[in-house]
């Protein structure tokens, strides 16, 4: 009979992920897009005109958070 193996589910887990979870707003260059994060999940994404934000600030956040 085949003796039991007990598996390390967790020995390989790191509790700091490599990269930052994405949050807030971001703009998507693949999709020309506003996206909005949630703790590194895509939440939801507008467009450029539905955005509700004032130009400067879409501006802004096309340079300083493109992904």
């Amino acid at each position: 009979m085949n003796e039991p193996v007990q598996l390390d589910l967790f020995g390989d887990y790191e509790e700091k992920p490599e990269q930052p979870a994405l949050n807030g707003m971001y703009y998507e260059w693949a999709t020309g897009k506003f996206v909005s994060f949630v703790c590194g999940r895509r939440y939801f994404e507008i467009t450029y005109g539905q955005c509700l934000g004032d130009k400067e600030w879409k501006e802004r956040i096309k340079k300083e958070r493109a992904i």
